[in-house]
């Protein structure tokens, strides 16, 4: 019986079926590639990083190493399983052509090294531990990705001819935001090109028990083992490689909850304007004494089946999407081993969708216990309660039109029924806004003060061992006009003392940090000689918080300095400081300089001078670093915007489209009524336009400050979570306020236009009865 009852109200109800299975084929397809894009990410870094062994931590160094030393260290340590030291041969990118073109513009650090002999292990892009031939290279996937390369590339360094035969996956400097790339070469042709640029070394440690690496790291620093360079542990590789894809996977969740909760309102829209239609054959059933639970089956029974086929379809439509979003993860992770929990995951959120659809059409069809036989048959629509603005009454209207007064009028007593649509243009409001907020923010030069890095034009990067060159590069900087504003900033490495009395080596950068500050989590900048800023990751691990009081050693001597300010900062492993005082005692680690350009449209031009002049820097505009480093997230997080905003506006005209047929089915004879009391259809058609463009109004200005307000604070919470503590909304105002804002009225009129299109059929005799 159910069968013939659904499939008949099926035929009779096309395009209402298909709209609303639609809905449910789009929440079920985002669903179900959310869940697939969750696991698949989580299990494929897992499995990169265990085939290739990742060290558990890495200490970068340049300069003089004691190897004896370390393998006593690492033999008497308990906690270390393995240990080995990894030369990095860093040559400068104008030294590297690939395919007759240099890499002098890369603002990445160029590492030849060899295969790993015991771990962290460089991969094909099969997952297999690479075998390099003499005379061969091998070079990261992203040179690939980005056309740098190909297979069969000329690769030359210091008259050294290499060719590319395949590209690389390094589970530790696979991510733009690791600042460092490494090439695989063969042991003969490593030696061949030692010369070509200056040895540092990876000494790395893998542990017997990953929940050692605090305390291990704070034996290395109280050893005083080789630590010119950054430091970088297990949890933040495995941050830096899930970043890029990360982020977009939290916009595409996003999105997918926004549509489930549109779907709802959707499935509200349908069932309501169809119980309407059957109104009175509702009725006639109750008087005849069928059970209310049979009448609800029968509705239930329908959306049961559009909930079935719509999961089934959403399902099968994300195969048409899963390979494209999945491309970045496989050509950078691999394939994931978890293709059971890929499933199970994908059956568990098509399962959850299908339940809350059928539970939300079961709470709805709760009325029905509410529902006359009498005023059904008799009147053969509902008798809701109708309120009426007693500020707005027709006699005492002067100046709107007759029929904007009646929309506007219509909307403020029925303000229940006009809820839901509202409640639908909010979330579409929302979903168009803060994806693109999101997406304006990370490719904004500003966000990069999130990360640790000045706002700044160029950037000057001064290895260790030229501390002389400094004081030229200032006077070069101080005599170029072209030059608006510098400062330098010059790392050294302290000993801190923890709150336990241990001792803990911590980078410090010195100099101004009010000229080209950073965006503070908490606090602000270190200004006066006795304060300090600490990373987000320093400050947990030292548990310090703005106020408290850090010690160090300077000259010998304990020094007690105050904490103003934490930030975000992805360089140098995520664990520096900042300060302003000043200090002769100790050897510089390296210095960085900032500056912006009188004419920023020299940027490119002035970065070859400098780059030529000072060949030991590394020199790089700020642009080509943001591109280079978050290229790929600003592209992936662009993508899902732009989906985002097209899934919005048709979902926005569909939904208008059947709020405008459920309300002509309601106020059916109140339209008859105007008809018969002179009114056009042109004039209903008004009335109907006015009353959505009211809605619409009111769902642009709650949603765009909640876009604004609720959502920076849970993009904030997301972002956090890949390790940026402070995070703003860059607005785009002309966007955000104008065009968004047009296109989403503009769509709503038209499906307002559509919607009400059929006003002219509706006849008066066949709806005005006593």
């Amino acid at each position: 019986m159910y069968y013939k009852i659904v499939r008949n109200d099926m035929a009779n109800s096309k395009l209402i079926t298909g709209i609303t299975t639609l809905f449910v084929v789009a929440a079920a397809m985002l669903v179900t590639l959310s869940a697939v894009l969750i696991v698949h990410l989580s299990s494929a870094i897992d499995s990169l990083m265990k085939q290739a062994e990742t060290a558990h931590f890495l200490q970068m160094h340049a300069g003089e190493i004691d190897t004896e030393r370390l393998a006593l260290f690492a033999e008497q340590d308990k906690r270390v399983e393995e240990f080995q030291i990894n030369k990095f041969l860093n040559v400068d990118g104008s030294n590297i052509n690939i395919a007759d073109k240099t890499l002098a513009q890369s603002v990445q650090d160029h590492g030849f090294s060899i295969q790993s002999e015991h771990f962290d292990y460089l991969l094909d892009l099969d997952g297999r531990v690479i075998e390099v031939a003499n005379g061969d290279i091998y070079l990261p996937v992203s040179y690939w990705k980005d056309g740098t390369a190909k297979v069969g590339d000329t690769v030359t360094v210091h008259d050294q001819s290499l060719t590319v035969a395949g590209f690389l996956r390094d589970s530790q400097m696979n991510s733009m935001l690791a600042s460092s790339k490494r090439f695989l070469v063969s042991e003969q042709d490593f030696a061949a090109i030692q010369r070509a640029g200056t040895m540092e070394y990876l000494i790395e440690f893998r542990l017997n028990h990953l929940a050692d690496l605090k305390d291990f790291e704070e034996a290395y620093a109280y050893a005083g083992l080789e630590a010119n360079g950054p430091t970088i542990t297990f949890p933040l590789f495995k941050m830096l490689n899930a970043l890029t894809d990360g982020l977009m996977i939290a916009v595409i969740l996003l999105i997918s909850i926004l549509v489930v909760a549109i779907a709802f309102m959707c499935i509200r829209f349908t069932l309501l304007a169809k119980i309407e239609e059957d109104y009175r054959e509702i009725g006639v059933m109750k008087a005849i004494g069928i059970q209310v639970t049979d009448i609800q089956r029968m509705y239930l029974a329908k959306y049961a089946a559009i909930a079935g086929l719509g999961c089934m379809l959403g399902f099968a439509c994300s195969f048409l999407l899963r390979d494209t979003l999945l491309e970045n993860i496989r050509l950078y992770m691999g394939e994931t081993n978890n293709t059971p929990f890929v499933w199970l995951f994908t059956i568990i959120g098509l399962l959850l969708v299908f339940l809350a659809i059928i539970g939300y059409v079961q709470s709805v069809l709760r009325q029905f216990r509410k529902l006359s036989a009498t005023q059904a048959i008799r009147f053969g629509t509902m008798q809701g309660k109708v309120g009426y603005a007693s500020y707005l009454n027709l006699s005492s209207n002067k100046r709107l039109p007759i029929n904007l007064f009646l929309g506007i009028n219509d909307v403020l007593s029925r303000k229940r029924l006009y809820a839901t649509m509202l409640a639908v243009l909010l979330l579409a409001t929302f979903m168009i806004i803060v994806p693109q907020n999101v997406s304006n923010t990370i490719s904004s030069k500003s966000f990069i003060t999130h990360m640790g890095i000045g706002d700044s034009d160029i950037r000057i990067d001064i290895p260790q061992g030229h501390q002389k060159a400094v004081a030229t590069i200032m006077k070069t900087l101080e005599k170029d006009t072209a030059i608006k504003e510098y400062t330098v900033l010059t790392t050294k490495k302290f000993k801190a003392i923890t709150d336990d009395g241990t001792e803990k080596n911590l980078k410090i950068e010195l100099g101004d940090h009010t000229i080209f500050p950073l965006t503070y989590a908490q606090g602000r900048a270190p200004v006066a000689q006795n304060e300090m800023a600490l990373s987000v990751l320093n400050a947990e691990e030292l548990h310090k918080k703005v106020g408290d009081v850090m010690s160090l050693v300077i000259n010998g001597e304990k020094k007690n300095l105050v904490v103003s300010g934490i930030y975000s900062d992805i360089t140098n492993g995520g664990k520096t400081a900042k300060a302003a005082f000043s200090d002769h005692s100790t050897e510089s680690v390296w210095h960085v300089i900032y500056g912006t350009m009188s004419n920023p449209s020299q940027v490119e031009e002035k970065v070859k001078e400098y780059t030529d002049a000072f060949y030991f820097a590394k020199v790089s505009g700020i642009d080509d670093y943001i591109n280079q480093t978050f290229g790929a997230t600003i592209h992936s997080i662009e993508k899902a915007s732009n989906a985002s905003l097209v899934i919005a506006l048709l979902l926005s005209v569909l939904v208008t489209c059947l709020f405008m047929k459920m309300l002509m089915t309601k106020d059916r004879s109140s339209i008859a009524i105007m008809k018969s009391l002179g009114f056009t259809n042109g004039d209903v058609a008004t009335q109907y336009v006015t009353r959505s463009m009211l809605v619409v109004l009111v769902a642009v200005l709650i949603g765009n400050l909640l876009a604004n307000t609720l959502g920076e604070f849970l993009t904030s919470k997301v972002i956090a979570s890949f390790g940026a503590a402070s995070f703003n909304f860059t607005i785009n105002s002309l966007a955000i306020y104008v065009f968004c804002p047009l296109v989403l009225i503009s769509v709503v009129l038209l499906a307002t236009i559509i919607g009400t299109s059929r006003a002219g059929q509706i006849k008066i005799m066949d709806h005005i009865r006593g």
